[in-house]
């Protein structure tokens, strides 16, 4: 049958097929980072119950401990910074729930605590040498290891007396820390002395400050060497403070002038011009606060036998007087 013709005008119709294609490549990759997240987990939770299993009763006490006070000190630290030399740190002031670690810790110290009270002072004595050792030895470090303090290292004296840790800045014969006769503080002088702060005030002593000058006589009218001293010394505690000590920690602030001399062979060296530091020890601390206890009692006992029942003033009379 023959094909009718189309009609001149008669337009074809359009067809549009839409075809619909199926992927099937990649899917994304966030199921494997949750996959290792979890993997990582799991090894770290397994590896914890392998060190539980294989620490003591002890370790894992002192363990909980170390969270809870990351001192190099045994003990309760009250500035929380493990290291003075890598910057400031220590615990956080968030608590953790670690369940039976701090119940382990003190069963363990319980033993050791000491019931006769002259043990106790004892062993208070112990710990407060091993603070002072670590103390020492951070100081030996930062003066080592600091740019600021490595500089003026011939200037830095470290050593043990029967007070306690005492450091000494010295004078040298080209680099004073005074100009003469001032108590004003060179520029370097007061660095290292804030420097110093950093470290001194991670421990709980106190301290004492003493400033010393050599031989030679301050020819200043009504002012001496023992004034400029000890204006040096206060010139030392207030760049001290301002570096960052707490106050509370001043135990004494003194001027020697020349009596305590470092070379007393030539007593006008430089090196006798110097402001002592001395990280005092318990036993220090415990006499200076016995001493100014006494004095506190003497000036009552005065203040209450200054008047009788009457109102009218009487003398106070000395033990030895009375006897």
């Amino acid at each position: 049958m023959a094909a009718r013709p189309k009609d001149a005008g008669q337009v074809a119709p359009i067809i549009i097929k839409r075809v619909k294609k199926h992927a099937h490549g990649h899917h994304g990759g966030s199921w494997k980072v949750a996959f290792a997240d979890f993997a990582t987990a799991m090894m770290a939770f397994f590896l914890l119950l392998w060190l539980m299993g294989s620490t003591t009763e002890e370790q894992k006490g002192a363990i909980s401990e170390y969270f809870q006070n990351p001192s190099a000190v045994p003990g309760t630290s009250t500035v929380p910074s493990p290291t003075s030399i890598q910057g400031p740190g220590g615990a956080s002031t968030s608590m953790i729930q670690l369940g039976g670690g701090m119940e382990l810790h003190r069963t363990a110290t319980a033993e050791t605590q000491p019931a006769d009270p002259a043990d106790a002072e004892k062993l208070a004595e112990e710990l407060d040498k091993e603070r002072l050792e670590g103390l020492l030895s951070q100081l030996r470090d930062a003066i080592d290891q600091r740019e600021s303090l490595a500089q003026f290292k011939d200037q830095i004296l470290l050593d043990v007396t029967p007070e306690g840790v005492r450091i000494q800045i010295i004078d040298h014969e080209r680099r004073s820390m005074f100009p003469l006769g001032s108590p004003v503080l060179e520029p370097f002088a007061d660095n290292i002395l804030r420097e110093l702060t950093t470290i001194i005030d991670n421990v709980p002593n106190r301290i004492s400050i003493s400033g010393h000058t050599d031989i030679r006589p301050y020819g200043r009218v009504n002012y001496s060497n023992w004034e400029l001293s000890a204006d040096r010394a206060n010139a030392a505690r207030r760049s001290l403070i301002g570096g960052g000590l707490t106050p509370e920690k001043i135990g004494r602030v003194v001027g020697l002038a020349s009596s305590v001399l470092l070379d007393p062979q030539i007593p006008d060296s430089p090196i006798n011009r110097r402001i002592s530091i001395v990280v005092m020890n318990k036993r220090t601390e415990d006499a200076i606060n016995h001493e100014n206890g006494s004095l506190l009692s003497v000036q009552d006992n005065q203040q209450g036998g200054a008047a009788t029942a009457e109102g009218e003033p009487v003398a106070a009379v000395a033990p030895e007087a009375a006897q």
